[in-house]
């Protein structure tokens, strides 16, 4: 099965070269390996934030949180118990 590989090019500031070049030699990776995980990494926790706060979204719409008076009653009971 062949994989298809896209080809993208970027314009890195000389500082985050150096450290991706000192990563690469560091963990004997190359630059290109640990750029594609990095963004695979990001775009994994962007993506679950995103989901978070639309879920958030929807129960607030529906109707589904807790009052402001209901906050503040426990953390001032939480407060009192310290």
């Amino acid at each position: 099965m062949a994989i298809n590989k896209n080809m993208m090019s970027l314009r890195l500031p000389e500082e985050t070269k150096t450290k991706l070049e000192l990563l690469a030699d560091a963990t004997d990776r190359n630059k290109s390996t640990l750029v594609l995980e990095a963004i695979d990494n990001y775009l994994e926790v962007q993506s679950w934030q995103i989901a978070a706060i639309q879920e958030g979204i929807r129960q607030a719409d529906n109707g589904e949180f807790v009052s402001h008076t209901e906050i503040k009653s426990k953390w001032l009971k939480k407060k009192a118990a310290q």
